[in-house]
């Protein structure tokens, strides 16, 4: 799928959100936890217009984006997301490869990812390594997200 990528703008917010809660929903998560995650997975436009949110568009409309809060040396993807019909298409690699460039360019030397389980193994296809594992419960339930690292040059 050929894609542009654009710096988001905070009117896209709530375009973003629904991306995020829609590839959240695709996974077959229970709705008790879904909703858990709602704010988790809600973007402001205070937090469009404060970090570095760049959109993925197809024929005029978004498909995906990513979000990365810069700290230090450290590049955080906090959030990337692709809506489910464009999953395996390249958007989410694209998308990647550019937030991996932008925090390069910031001055990161790694890139942090705390992934949902589900994406690990696109984490890894895009060389991040598994570093550990955090504690994220939810619903009562226990459960654990791989922390993952890139090495930026």
């Amino acid at each position: 799928m050929n894609v542009e990528i654009a710096r988001a703008k905070p009117a896209d917010a709530s375009v973003l959100s629904a991306i995020a809660c829609a590839a959240k929903r695709h996974w077959g998560y229970p709705a008790s936890w879904l909703e858990a995650w709602t704010e988790g997975l809600t973007l402001t436009p205070e937090y469009v217009e404060a970090h570095a949110v760049y959109t993925a568009s197809a024929a005029g409309e978004i498909v995906g984006f990513h979000a990365l809060v810069m700290k230090n040396n450290e590049a955080i993807l906090d959030h990337l997301w692709v809506v489910p019909t464009a999953m395996n298409s390249g958007v989410g690699r694209a998308l990647f490869f550019h937030a991996e460039k932008y925090a390069a360019v910031a001055g990161a030397t790694k890139l942090m990812i705390e992934a949902d389980p589900h994406a690990e193994g696109f984490y890894l296809r895009m060389g991040a390594v598994t570093v550990g594992q955090a504690p994220s419960p939810v619903a009562g339930t226990p459960r654990s997200l791989p922390v993952m690292e890139k090495r930026l040059s």
